[in-house]
């Protein structure tokens, strides 16, 4: 008799807690998180998303390069799926501070990221992630309100001041048909690391 014809009486299988998270781990090793696709509303804006008002008079609304004053004090805004429509705000690693410079006066490297004067940095601080809101409209400088960390627009979201280590991620951007897109992925990382 062979071992494929016998039949051994074995046990029913019981799985305890201990091997039931053993399982998850192996499969989480398997799949890993970067391979689930996220919702749209959650990934990063896109290459070919509109960007739109988040804040404002005009709210809701694409943003065109007439619609913001030169040195303006920057207004959050999102990207939008042109296809769907989907407003990509299921992070807030997504928004983005927005203004309109004289592109001229921008440190050379970064001129490629600007369409028509219009500049997108991330809203999230470098040092511990609060949302980079607070505007010196003397020196031209985005600042956070936590810990009085400063970004020069002028130089590709530079530190020039608190204790920030890294640049805010800038967005690049396109205009087309008057209106201001993404022209591709943040350069730069988006988020944050604990500095003390």
């Amino acid at each position: 008799m062979s071992i494929k014809d016998s039949k051994i009486d074995q046990p029913p299988l019981k799985i305890n807690r201990r091997t039931a998270l053993g399982l998850g781990v192996v499969t989480s090793m398997a799949f890993p998180m970067a391979a689930v696709a996220q919702p749209p509303a959650r990934q990063k804006p896109q290459a070919g998303d509109f960007l739109v008002f988040e804040e404002g008079p005009n709210q809701g609304e694409v943003v065109r390069p007439e619609l913001l004053q030169l040195d303006q004090r920057p207004v959050s805004a999102l990207a939008r799926d042109p296809a769907t429509d989907t407003l990509r705000n299921g992070s807030r690693l997504n928004r983005v501070m927005i203004t309109r410079i004289d592109a001229e006066k921008l440190t050379a490297r970064y001129q490629r990221h600007v369409a028509e004067g219009v500049i997108a940095y991330s809203i999230v601080c470098t040092h511990t992630g609060c949302d980079v809101t607070n505007w010196d409209s003397d020196e031209l400088l985005m600042a956070c309100p936590c810990h009085e960390s400063q970004f020069d627009i002028y130089a590709g979201g530079s530190v020039v001041g608190g204790p920030a280590l890294r640049p805010l991620a800038m967005l690049p951007l396109t205009v087309n048909n008057g209106e201001v897109m993404v022209a591709a992925s943040f350069s730069g990382k988006v988020g944050f690391s604990q500095q003390f």
